[in-house]
């Protein structure tokens, strides 16, 4: 099929939230597309997350991928805050406030800009409310899997049902953080209520950061639960040669003299901050396992003066030497998880670190935190990718015992069969996502077109 508007690109611009895991989403699908189809993209979002996500492009999209700068009033929150990362957790709220208030900013933007269709997110209902009042049709693009969104959904619209897959659901002390999810709100709307009214404003169909691979049955249940249809867009992995990392670095040079499969890598995202406890907790649980590690710790930008060394358990240091690796702040999680001294993945399961997982073939060691983490560490145990940390006591805490447990047994004894269980995974995933992402080029044409034909028409 041949489209063509006297031969115009299709202009597409797209609103992220405003933290990392969300935007580097959008960019990586934004590069799927003009892959395949002779679109413009424009990635709309604050200067400070624009500084760090332009150097992830590759100078061949730079003809077909542009950045556009929204504008936070700042009166309560300065700039190098308008950003998830790094944002100490009690100014969540204040940024939620200060990306509504940018609303105005944004209707102009669409004015200037004039493109053919909206990508946004699931906490801006006024972004596709703004389009339709400027005729561009818009579309909601979930970053989180479809098991978890279908939970959320099925949780609001049926509270007193269970949910008919019983190998997704949350312990006594999840359900605790699940409910105050469901309780947070900013600016006088609570974010289920912006997310439903996303979902509801989304044209003709939703897409979603998953696979029919591993999530076949929970994208038909949220295709029935939203009345839409789910437009699966795959694993959107950022391609590891696109981290600009010095191979001489010192982490590449620590592993590369690592033995091979003995090494497991610990982060916890961008977006939350280990609590001492936690810390020391999980040191202790390094330190038992004899296991080498590499491990990303984060602290709020608030807490500049934090060290490392003031938060880890006294002599933890000395007594684990040169079997671990600390490295302040950021690391590159796909070229690490890709190496082959790496045989496990600490991880908080954020949905876009699980992808990463599957696609690099590295066991899952589980360790949920916060917002749809525990649900995606259900899913990993389910796929049989990973095997989840199990806490005690009523508010869930980490043991050192159990973690060192569990890290022992993947490395040393499921970790093989895990590994190649992922592998066959990822090679399923990659032939069907080329299938998915032509589908979903497809589906946003169509909608584009349809749009253009009945503008035309009536004048």
């Amino acid at each position: 099929m041949v489209y063509s508007d006297h031969h115009r690109s299709i202009s597409i611009l797209m609103l992220p939230w405003l933290g990392h895991g969300h935007i580097s989403p959008f960019l990586e699908l934004a590069k799927k597309l003009t892959d395949r189809r002779d679109f413009h993209i424009l990635i709309c979002s604050t200067p400070v997350n624009l500084s760090c996500i332009k150097p992830k492009l590759p100078q061949k999209y730079s003809h077909c991928i542009e950045f556009v700068e929204l504008h936070l009033p700042h009166d309560e929150l300065p700039p190098h805050y308008h950003t998830t990362n790094g944002l100490p957790p009690h100014l969540m709220p204040t940024l939620k406030k200060a990306f509504d208030m940018s609303s105005d900013n944004f209707s102009q933007i669409l004015s200037t800009l004039k493109p053919d269709l909206l990508i946004y997110d699931f906490l801006q209902p006024w972004a596709p409310s703004l389009a339709s009042s400027h005729n561009i049709p818009a579309v909601e693009f979930f970053t989180t899997s479809a098991a978890v969104i279908s939970f959320y959904v099925h949780h609001l619209k049926n509270p007193n049902v269970l949910f008919p897959y019983p190998s997704i659901y949350l312990r006594d002390y999840e359900t605790k953080k699940f409910s105050s999810v469901l309780e947070s709100s900013a600016n006088g709307i609570k974010d289920v209520e912006r997310a439903l009214l996303c979902s509801d404003r989304s044209r003709k169909i939703i897409l979603v950061k998953t696979s029919g691979e591993i999530e076949s049955k929970y994208i038909d249940s949220l295709s029935k639960l939203m009345e839409k249809k789910i437009v699966p867009v795959g694993s959107l992995v950022q391609d590891p040669m696109d981290q600009k990392v010095d191979e001489e670095s010192s982490i590449i040079k620590w592993l590369n003299e690592r033995e091979r499969a003995s090494v497991v890598f610990v982060s916890f995202g961008s977006e939350y901050f280990l609590s001492k406890e936690e810390i020391q907790e999980i040191a202790l649980g390094l330190e038992l396992s004899q296991v080498s590690f590499i491990w990303v710790i984060r602290f709020p930008k608030e807490e500049k003066s934090t060290r490392v060394e003031d938060v880890l358990p006294k002599g933890f240091g000395e007594r684990v030497g040169e079997r671990g690796m600390i490295v302040e702040d950021w690391a590159p999680q796909a070229k690490i998880l890709k190496h082959s001294s790496v045989r496990g993945f600490v991880s908080h399961c954020g949905w876009s670190s699980v992808l990463e997982s599957i696609k690099f073939g590295v066991p899952i060691i589980a360790m949920p935190m916060q917002l749809d983490q525990p649900l995606n560490a259900k899913l990993v145990e389910e796929v049989g990718v990973g095997v989840e940390v199990i806490r005690t006591g009523g508010g869930g805490s980490l043991r050192r015992e159990e973690v060192a447990k569990v890290i022992r047994d993947v490395v040393e004894k499921i970790g093989e069969g895990v590994r190649i269980k992922a592998l066959e995974l990822s090679d399923k995933m990659k032939k069907k996502e080329d299938e998915e992402m032509d589908g979903v080029a497809e589906e946003l044409m169509q909608i584009c077109t349809t749009t253009r034909e009945s503008t035309s028409t009536d004048f």
